[in-house]
Order: structure tokens, then sequence, then C-alpha cells
């Protein structure tokens, strides 16, 4: 699997003959770097963890650029039908659903997830984590926007992902601390870890050297991305 990191919480997995986007924020991003459509370019999928435009990014226009389908939680789905999507696969926290060539499943992150329009918010579905699982391929959990809650320990044992994405960046998710707690608590196993949702905004953490120096001991190679650059991570 080649993994991309794009800034913030923005991936694009690469495996077999799929592309996946997951939370595509690249126009308005101020840490992407290059340019979106080279980015997004043959993408077969896009799966958002939740409803606020730092996630949701440029979702409808990839779809209706590359056909992709946009996999997330079936609130999120119906209120990007009315903004023109038009190839979506809806579902929920606990679900799983196979969307060719590989899984979905949406699972609990501790979040908020709304969206405010005209000065009035409202509630576009839970926040979510997901884990995407492909044949031959290293199980990937990509936490979304989340607090450490006790129940990772059920993700760890239902799903037993080998490539956990965790945002470090603070202030409205976990910070580095606790993020590499959640994941030695929780994810001792896993093969490697991967910081995201930093270094986007000056009120969040502006890099991942503290997250580096937790995670030291812990037996978990920690892959801090480069923005851009892809990693290989074989299954």
């Amino acid at each position: 699997m080649k993994i991309t990191w794009f800034g913030h919480s923005a991936f694009r997995l690469e495996f077999s003959d799929r592309i996946v986007l997951i939370d595509p924020f690249l126009t308005g991003n101020p840490a992407f770097e290059g340019d979106a459509d080279k980015a997004a370019e043959g993408a077969t999928h896009v799966l958002i963890t939740h409803g606020h435009g730092d996630h949701i990014g440029d979702a409808v226009a990839i779809s209706k650029k590359t056909g992709a389908t946009v996999v997330t939680n079936y609130d999120l789905c119906m209120y990007l039908a009315k903004q023109g999507l038009e190839n979506f696969s809806p579902m929920n926290t606990g679900g799983a659903v196979d969307v060719g060539g590989f899984t979905v499943t949406l699972v609990r992150a501790d979040h908020s997830a709304g969206l405010v329009e005209a000065d009035v918010g409202f509630p576009l579905g839970d926040a979510n984590g997901v884990i995407v699982k492909a044949p031959g391929e290293p199980t990937l959990y990509h936490m979304g926007d989340t607090d450490v809650f006790g129940d990772m320990a059920l993700i760890a044992e239902l799903h037993a992902p080998e490539i956990v994405i965790a945002p470090i960046g603070d202030r409205f998710t976990m910070g580095a601390k606790t993020a590499a707690f959640a994941i030695k608590r929780f994810f001792p196993k896993a093969r490697a870890a991967i910081p995201c949702h930093f270094g986007t905004f000056p009120i969040i953490a502006s890099n991942a050297d503290e997250f580096v120096a937790e995670m030291q001991g812990s037996g978990v190679q920690v892959i801090t991305p480069h923005k851009g650059l892809p990693v290989r991570v074989d299954g």
C-alpha cells in the first residue's frame, strides 16, 4: 500500500487498482503543497470521516471529475447529494461496506461533526474513524478527529489494524502525548503509526516532534509523513 499525505488529515492510498482519498482537504488547505488535480488524479473512492469543512474538502468536485464513489455516513451523504454529489455509498457507525476490491468500516470517534451556515449550526451525522481492509494489504485505521477513548480496545480486537493514522494537533483533537498513549495502550502490535492533523493552522501543533519522542521505545514504527512524498507499507 502506497500512502501519501497532503497535509492536515488528507491522505491518498494506492493499492491494487484502487486509489482512495481520505478527507481530501486540498483547496484552501494552507499545508497542502502541489496541484489538487494531480493529487486526486485517478481517484476511485473518497472516504470522509466527518462533516467539517477541513475534512469534506474537495470531495464533491473530485467525485464529479473522476467518478469516485464517496463513502461516509448517511447524513453527510444526503447533504452532499444536495451539493451535487452523484456517486456515493452511505453507511453509519459500526457498519461495513464492500465498495469493490476493499471494505470500509466506520468506527467511533469522539468529536463534533456539523457545519455552520448562515450562523446556524446543523449536525451531519456522527464523527467517525475509518477502517480500510483490502486483500493482501495491511489493515489501515484512520482515526479521524478524536480524543482517546476506552473502546479503542474493541477496535483493536475487532480489526487489528496494522497502520494507525492518528491526529496529534491538540486543541481540536488529541495532542501528541495522548495520541502516543492511545497507540501504545491499544495498538501496540501495529506495524506503523502515522501522525496527522498538525502543521496546518497556527493554533494547532506545528510539528510531530513530541509525538515521535513519546513513541520512542514503543516498538511501533513512527512514519512522520512528508507532504506529497509517498511511503509504502506492504502486507
